[in-house]
């Protein structure tokens, strides 16, 4: 059986790139709407309905189409208004030129912070005084902090959290922006809540092995979440980003591809990162994913295990990620990265 989950996950490394970016339907039409939008002469429309315009204009007593035009003015620039769209806009009188020519002045930190938390909400991703109050925390010790932010999600059974000193965190980012991608086992002994549709997915795919579960992330950097009004200073490393991961079940990914529903997402919150020394990490299981909040916390853990290289991966820990990077199917071993995962 062992040969058998080896050969099976070296076929899915030599075509995981497949997986990743799904094949196009080679009989799907695309259509540039653009060109179906625009483009037409209004001159031709007002010659085909001009005898039709006559006829109403001198029904309603007016001389001629010029003063039909005229008196339904303000109607027809209304329909316009609700006829426009993105793709075609109402045209408006482009704005004078300033006479003056001094150069825009470049926004202040309190702007650029706030335009990173707007793109930030955009992805979905709260700010972390939406979790706790910051204001109150900055006057904490790290572990004061640390045992607050335990507290504050222990009554939720779908959620995991951690702090991870800053150190030990930008270790594990940098090997992250080189290695986004990465498959982790879970233990079939510890991954007993597995729904009978995700294990139907992995016997059809080729991995069913009796050890265990595969599972795939994904790394993503994002702009900070932190809102405009935070009381936390904008240190070099708050202000730089916020980083996701995000776990599938591989069967479930190489079935769907990109459309595949993640069962856990992990977000880290560097709000505190210069002030404190910490990053608050806080994962969400989504219900009913075939995913125990256990078995969430394993995967959360097997991630520094893997991506520290400086730490807990200095090992074939770390070789083992930079091969599935480069593609390498034949050093590349099942057996390997499921022993590396259950050492402590």
């Amino acid at each position: 059986m062992a040969n058998l989950r080896s050969s099976a996950f070296q076929s899915f490394l030599r075509t995981r790139n497949y997986f990743i970016w799904p094949k196009q339907r080679r009989w799907a039409q695309v259509h540039d709407v653009r060109f179906l939008a625009t483009h037409y002469n209004p001159n031709q429309v007002m010659d085909r309905y001009r005898n039709k315009l006559d006829q109403k204009a001198k029904a309603e007593g007016h001389q001629d189409v010029d003063t039909l035009k005229d008196a339904y003015k303000d109607k027809i620039d209304d329909l316009r208004r609700k006829a426009s769209t993105p793709l075609t806009p109402e045209a408006t009188p482009s704005p004078s030129p300033s006479p003056s020519n001094s150069p825009t002045p470049p926004p202040s930190p309190a702007q650029e912070q706030a335009k990173a938390a707007t793109e930030a909400s955009k992805s979905g991703i709260k700010p972390l005084g939406s979790y706790i109050d910051l204001e109150k925390t900055l006057a904490l010790p790290a572990k004061e902090i640390e045992a607050i932010w335990r507290l504050r999600h222990a009554n939720n059974p779908h959620s995991i959290c951690a702090c991870i000193p800053v150190e030990t965190y930008q270790r594990i980012a940098e090997a992250a922006r080189q290695n986004p991608q990465f498959v982790l086992p879970l233990p079939r002994k510890q991954s007993e809540s597995q729904s009978q549709e995700i294990r139907d997915e992995a016997n059809s795919s080729g991995n069913d092995g009796a050890g265990a579960d595969i599972h795939f992330l994904q790394w993503g950097f994002h702009p900070p979440a932190t809102a405009a009004s935070s009381p936390v200073p904008a240190g070099p490393l708050a202000s730089s980003h916020t980083s996701t991961i995000i776990f599938t079940h591989l069967a479930a990914f190489q079935t769907h591809g990109s459309y595949a529903q993640p069962h856990t997402t992990i977000t880290h919150h560097l709000d505190l990162a210069d002030e404190k020394g910490i990053v608050l990490m806080l994962g969400q299981v989504m219900p009913d994913s075939g995913i125990s909040t256990t078995e969430a916390t394993f995967l959360a853990s097997c991630v520094q295990r893997f991506y520290d290289f400086g730490g807990q991966a200095h090992g074939r820990k770390g070789e083992l990620l930079r091969m599935f990077t480069k593609g390498d199917a034949q050093n590349f071993k099942i057996e390997h990265l499921l022993e590396e995962a259950e050492k402590l």
